[in-house]
């Protein structure tokens, strides 16, 4: 489609003869019928391949899109929870029953740690040490890392193992931390809606995901002064220009 749309832009004009001033114009007027610059630079990308192609298949002589470098696409601040509402979320579960106990733990530990859904799941209980207050998870390109846990999250955490994990287990054995009613592990489909349940319930109206309260872990710790670089290790990101993110939501 984007390649279509180049060449129907130069309806006059072989493609083997298209210069980079013409390319450059094509994206000028991309922009100027409305196109975000993420599809801009989506077609761009596209139009470089067809030329890369046909450059490698010595159909043309020179290949016009080499020196135009693809512009970076602006990022997208993620919306953030203000302490009014993650307070308001951490009161919702009703702590009298097993899976109470066992959802304000989940999200406490969301919270605490900035973990991704999948690595909250996968938290084993080998993995959790109460006493110095600290867990170990394994990341994206299975990546190990320390994370502090703080003591919110703790008393959370040790609650839930007292006085909720036995009778979800029901019997049965798992070395899992987070586990249903069913006594298996937790599932990510399981927590959004546990999460979209309470989210309705205290009244919050913004979209809440998982990844919400790990965006309000990351821009509250800066908030309060904590340096990038540990916010970085924390969220096990590789590059620091991906934490980045949150000082520009900050200015915002």
């Amino acid at each position: 489609r984007d390649v279509n749309r180049f060449a129907a832009y130069f309806p006059n004009k072989e493609l083997g003869c298209v210069t980079a001033s013409d390319v450059r114009l094509f994206l000028v007027d991309l922009r100027n019928n409305g196109l975000t610059s993420s599809t801009v630079a989506r077609c761009l990308s596209s139009v470089k391949s067809f030329y890369n192609y046909l450059f490698a298949e010595k159909l043309i002589m020179e290949n016009p899109t080499e020196i135009i470098e693809s512009s970076r696409t602006w990022r997208k601040l993620p919306y953030v929870m203000s302490i009014d509402e993650v307070d308001a979320l951490m009161a919702a579960p009703d702590i009298q029953t097993p899976a109470g106990l066992r959802d304000l733990a989940m999200l406490e530990l969301l919270y605490a740690t900035g973990l991704r859904v999948s690595e909250l799941i996968s938290v084993q209980m080998s993995a959790v040490d109460l006493n110095v207050g600290y867990l170990r998870s394994l990341g994206k390109g299975s990546k190990e890392r320390i994370i502090p846990i703080g003591d919110q999250a703790r008393i959370a955490i040790e609650n839930y193992i007292l006085n909720s994990r036995l009778k979800l287990l029901n019997g049965k054995k798992s070395g899992d931390l987070f586990l249903t009613r069913r006594g298996v592990a937790m599932t990510r489909q399981s927590f959004w809606k546990i999460l979209k349940q309470y989210v309705s319930k205290v009244g919050i109206l913004s979209n809440v995901s998982p990844h919400t309260l790990r965006h309000a872990f990351a821009t509250h710790l800066l908030e309060r002064g904590a340096d990038l670089r540990s916010v970085q290790k924390m969220l096990g990101h590789s590059d620091i220009s991906t934490t980045q993110i949150y000082t520009h939501v900050l200015q915002e």
